[in-house]
């Protein structure tokens, strides 16, 4: 069959260009190249390529009507266009000739393109029809696709079409018409686009093709090879079914195995233009699933910071390993204001262990008073706070670590001693994403502060691992890790419920960030559950395992979902099973771990604690 015939020759669409020098002896065809796949780890697609067809028309088939000043289509057009949509009902016919009548003009040579994308079964009945007519041109044409649908959105990105700014800046872009909008789809355009190839041919005074002067292929299918592992991205996604959160699953070497941030939407909408209707559905959403909150998303860090703020302690010299008495409050100078514990009644004498393990407030308010915003700070982002991780995905943010200088030219003003208090427990100004927790926790894990990347293979070349290091206390830090291991396993251990019956022992730190300002002495009387939904807490949990070797960082958020065990503790131990079952830690739990049935799983807006 001739359509058949077509494919095999070339799936590429030529685009013409006429040399204005030359224009009577040369032409110019350009030779569109076809955009890379995007593939997991395990080579599943993530973003294909649809085959399919173009139809274009004939130029010069419109006519100047002086009643309407204005060009309409002549009898021949519209013949023409009624014969399509009648073997594409699905078609507009007044929108199709709209389209032609827009781009046609005396100075115009070329077929206007009606139809963008046909499906190739559509297009097999049609196509013997619709040749007779030599007005009507028929091309292959490929259309991006999305498998996957929404369960990797947030990294693959998508394709839209390219507009007059884009189209300016890149020649290639220009002849493709679309362009990568977000995602990898935008980080890797011009890896995934390849270049353009031609054919340089000349031509008779009939416009009849003579000789083929050159011929030069486009360079093309420039694949991406992710880190990301598709099963375990559907995993998460179903754990996260009735709460909105994020997860970010890496390895201690910065490879980033599932990247989540829910809810999500699906990228397929957007390849041939999204509906005005999906489109204010999306962006009215409360829990803002077009938002990449894996980078884009800045929180408070809450207790998830108190590590750092441990080590920063310790560079510092101020005394790390001294206990610290916690009565479950501590007041500045003369003022009566009181700065409580989550415990009301206090946790007594506490060292460094204890601190991380139970979480004391009191315990980073005193050693924070003593070291001062600005010594802080500097070595938080030391730790990756408060700066960009340089992760291969567009519009990332940086977060906030404050200090004297920020405050003051962001405000205008001068620093006081109760911000420095509230700022050792990751509140106030502080602000992190979760892939910059993830990071973090990899640096406690390790002593070195990885690159996240989500690409291993880029077009046949592996990305090459970097990381950041810097001196600490080797001591003061295997303190810090054994508190982080009390906080999985230890009877008083915040997240000791949902991670110490685990097959691989895991270390971490819960961490509650609060979203609204509640007067201290209202606070401890309040119960989460007792709050609006969106005025609850942010529920963290940064872990990583194992804690002896350590291999993967899980890092999770749940949005007002009140403490970080209760909470983001179910989810973070459901993505440890899975990664053992599949053999990630090893074949000695491979197959052999109890998998929760989530379909028998209660699923709505939890109540904090």
């Amino acid at each position: 069959m001739l359509i058949s015939r077509i494919y095999q020759i070339s799936i590429k669409s030529n685009y013409y260009y006429e040399n204005l020098a030359q224009m009577n002896i040369e032409r110019k065809y350009f030779i569109k190249p076809v955009r890379g796949e995007i593939l997991d780890r395990n080579r599943k697609l993530l973003a294909v390529n649809d085959i399919g067809f173009s139809i274009k028309i004939a130029p010069h088939l419109t006519k100047y009507d002086k009643e309407q000043k204005r060009r309409v289509a002549n009898d021949k057009l519209i013949k023409l266009i009624t014969g399509i949509v009648k073997e594409f009902p699905d078609l507009n016919q007044t929108k199709l000739i709209k389209k032609y009548i827009k781009k046609d003009s005396s100075y115009n040579h070329r077929y206007i393109p009606v139809v963008d994308f046909i499906g190739y079964d559509e297009m097999i009945g049609a196509y013997p029809k619709l040749t007779i007519n030599k007005s009507l041109k028929i091309e292959s044409e490929t259309k991006r696709s999305y498998p996957a649908g929404s369960m990797a959105t947030h990294i693959v990105g998508y394709v839209g079409r390219s507009n007059l700014k884009e189209n300016e800046k890149d020649p290639v872009v220009e002849k493709v018409g679309v362009i990568g909008k977000t995602g990898l789809e935008r980080e890797y355009n011009q890896v995934l686009q390849g270049e353009l190839g031609y054919r340089l041919v000349k031509v008779s005074a009939r416009n009849k093709e003579v000789a083929e002067l050159e011929k030069v292929e486009p360079k093309d299918d420039q694949n991406l090879v992710l880190n990301i592992d598709l099963k375990l991205q559907k995993r998460i996604n179903e754990l996260f079914v009735g709460q909105a959160g994020i997860a970010v699953v890496m390895g201690v070497d910065g490879d980033i195995i599932a990247g989540v941030s829910y809810p999500s939407y699906d990228p397929n909408l957007f390849v041939g233009g999204i509906s005005s209707k999906a489109w204010k559905e999306l962006i009215t959403d409360l829990d803002h699933p077009f938002t990449n909150k894996i980078v884009g998303g800045a929180y408070p860090p809450g207790s998830a910071i108190k590590m750092g703020m441990a080590l920063a302690f310790s560079k510092a010299g101020t005394g790390v390993e001294n206990p610290e008495y916690c009565k479950g409050y501590i007041t500045l100078g003369k003022s009566k204001h009181k700065f409580r514990c989550w415990s009301r009644y206090g946790h007594g004498t506490v060292g460094l262990r204890k601190a991380i393990r139970e979480s004391c407030d009191v315990y980073f308010y005193n050693k924070a008073l003593q070291t001062g915003i600005n010594s802080m700070a500097k070595s938080l982002r030391e730790m990756g706070l408060g700066v960009k991780t340089g992760v291969d995905l567009p519009r990332e943010r940086s977060g906030i670590v404050p200090d004297k200088a920020w405050k003051r030219k962001r405000f205008k003003q001068g620093w006081y001693r109760g911000e420095t208090v509230i700022s050792s427990i990751g509140q106030g100004y502080n602000l992190a994403t979760p892939l910059q927790v993830a990071r973090y926790t990899a640096f406690l894990a390790t002593e070195r502060l990885p690159t996240p990347h989500f690409v291993d293979v880029i077009a046949g070349r592996k990305v090459k691992k970097e990381y950041k290091t810097f001196e600490v206390n080797k001591q003061h830090l295997n303190t810090i890790r054994l508190g982080m291991y009390d906080v999985c396993n230890s009877p008083r251990g915040t997240a000791k419920r949902t991670m110490s019956k685990l097959p691989i022992v895991v270390a971490g730190k819960t961490g509650t960030s609060q979203v609204v300002s509640i007067p201290q002495g209202e606070k401890v009387r309040m119960k989460e559950s007792q709050l609006d939904y969106y005025s609850r807490s942010h529920a963290w949990l940064t872990t990583y395992a194992p804690y002896e070797n350590p291999k993967y960082v899980v890092t999770v958020l749940v949005e007002h979902g009140g403490h970080g065990g209760s909470t983001a503790g179910p989810i973070a131990a459901e993505i440890y099973k899975w990664m053992a079952n599949e053999g990630y830690f090893g074949d000695e739990f491979k197959g052999k771990i109890k998998l929760k049935d989530l379909t028998k799983v209660k699923k709505g807006r939890g109540h904090g604690h």
